[in-house]
């Protein structure tokens, strides 16, 4: 897979400490989104880390999967969920290992999964779109090129990047119900901070 992904012992060590690497408060993007999310939906929420973003998916009623390769991640996940009285099945395992069942999600959500070079993101857009039920939603957030100027998040790749033009093509057989290039302040723990060049996407399954 080339340089990234990143180890699960790369990670396990910056989950390690008592704080939490991106926050316990969910992406804004994601967020925003909450008038189409409805409780009793299932939901997945991909490559998760702390699970910021899977226990605000369970807040909002929903039955939510996440997964991460890191052990020490999905361990502070299951504790941030127990904190907030939500369940959150978590999964220690990377994204070629996940069961993806087909037409099993109510909802997919994967923010800032830039650690897929092009070969990878390939097959994980893929298995992304083809795990959505009939009328699911697909939720995501990532860096532009832009962002290589700002260097406040993200990992420097423009191979890892998104373009619209990239998220077009790539989820053509979905219908976009919203996707932005844009830039926002972002204040997500110590490493998502200052301003940023952003694309958010909002799309369902036909």
């Amino acid at each position: 897979m080339g340089r990234f992904p990143e180890s699960a012992t790369v990670w396990d060590e910056r989950y390690s400490g008592q704080d939490f690497l991106f926050g316990t408060a969910p992406n804004a993007w994601l967020a925003r989104q909450a008038a189409l999310l409805k409780p009793g939906q299932r939901a997945l929420a991909i490559a998760d880390g702390e699970g910021r973003n899977g226990v605000w998916l369970a807040r909002q009623g929903l039955q939510v999967d996440a997964f991460d390769l890191s052990a020490v991640g999905m361990a502070k996940a299951a504790a941030l969920a127990q904190q907030h009285g939500v369940q959150l099945n978590v999964r220690v395992c990377d994204c070629d290992a996940w069961d993806w069942q087909p037409e099993a999600y109510d909802c997919v959500v994967a923010i800032f999964i830039q650690f897929a070079d092009p070969v990878l993101r390939a097959r994980l857009f893929e298995r992304m779109v083809a795990t959505l039920k009939p009328g699911g939603l697909l939720i995501l957030q990532g860096y532009t090129l832009k962002q290589l100027d700002y260097k406040t998040g993200g990992p420097g790749e423009p191979a890892h990047l998104y373009t619209p033009e990239l998220i077009r093509e790539a989820f053509a057989g979905l219908d976009i119900l919203d996707l932005q290039d844009y830039e926002d302040e972002l204040h997500e723990g110590s490493r998502h901070i200052g301003r940023s060049a952003l694309l958010g996407l909002v799309a369902r399954k036909p």
